[in-house]
């Protein structure tokens, strides 16, 4: 076991955070009631998850000045750059509330422990330029404390990131694990209508769904693409269908993301990342199927 393991697996399992994270989780959803304002902060807009983006620049920033403190540099550059992270904190920790509500029981406790020590370590800046404005010393402490807080915080989310996947894309691979050739997927007879399903090609479950457009049964097609949602790997198969003008839409059973069935592109979050898809074809009454790769990505 590694020097870190420990300690956060301790936090993992810590059953008497659950508490007060749920209470912060059903605030935060209270809150973003507002699927605009939610999928905003997640990133959807972007195409990547807004928090990891803004907490660069807000840590960047705590951790630049405090490093100036450390080294006895000009106060009025510490604090500068102690009023740009400031700043940054309030839409750094927006966008992280809202990723924070969509995540799963060990990830909301690890959460908990991240906000906690992020505030400290914000309650620490605000202490060293509130002293300085005093004309008291200390604040060159109260800084360099900020500074080791936040760097347990970045701890911590990076093991939310790297360890525990928040935010990460968990369908990346299908584009290098899913069959490049063209593989059967089922009888087009033997497919329900307009009923979604969980088939295998190759290594990759994928959801297949046969259904007409506009209405036309003359103009029938299937649709197949990985059956995982990008977020934390629900399966889409199980998700509710809806039709949205002249689309067709999925909703994500476990957090509501919402993905075109077409192209598998991000309608609603918190997902950021689309669905990887796959080309479908008809030969001698069966389905078939490849993955649709990104240029220059190979598939197996």
């Amino acid at each position: 076991m590694s020097l870190t393991d420990r300690p956060l697996h301790r936090v993992e399992s810590a059953v008497a955070l659950d508490r007060p994270a749920g209470w912060l989780r059903d605030l935060g959803q209270r809150l973003l009631r507002d699927r605009r304002i939610k999928d905003a902060l997640h990133g959807v807009w972007l195409g990547h998850p807004l928090h990891p983006a803004l907490a660069q620049l807000a840590l960047g920033s705590f951790l630049s000045a405090s490093l100036v403190d450390a080294v006895g540099g000009g106060r009025r550059e510490s604090s500068g750059l102690i009023a740009v992270g400031l700043v940054a904190t309030v839409p750094t920790a927006s966008a992280g509330w809202a990723d924070y509500t969509d995540g799963h029981e060990e990830q909301q406790r690890v959460g908990l422990v991240h906000a906690g020590v992020n505030a400290a370590a914000v309650g620490c800046y605000v202490g060293a330029l509130l002293r300085r404005r005093g004309g008291r010393g200390g604040g060159r402490l109260f800084s360099v404390a900020g500074g080791a807080l936040g760097a347990v915080a970045a701890a911590l989310g990076g093991h939310l990131s790297y360890r525990q996947a928040s935010g990460a894309n968990h369908g990346e691979e299908v584009q290098h694990v899913g069959p490049g050739d063209w593989r059967r997927v089922e009888r087009l007879a033997e497919l329900p209508e307009g009923e979604p399903v969980r088939r295998v090609i190759g290594d990759v479950p994928v959801f297949v769904l046969r259904h007409a457009r506009d209405g036309s049964r003359t103009d029938e097609r299937v649709s197949v693409m990985s059956d995982r949602c990008p977020h934390l790997s629900a399966p889409l198969h199980e998700g509710q269908l809806d039709a949205v003008g002249a689309e067709l839409h999925v909703t994500c059973p476990w957090h509501a993301s919402v993905f075109r069935v077409d192209d598998g592109a991000v309608v609603h979050g918190p997902a950021t990342a689309a669905v990887p898809g796959f080309e479908t074809r008809v030969r001698a009454g069966f389905v078939e199927a490849r993955v649709r790769t990104l240029p220059g990505v190979s598939a197996s």
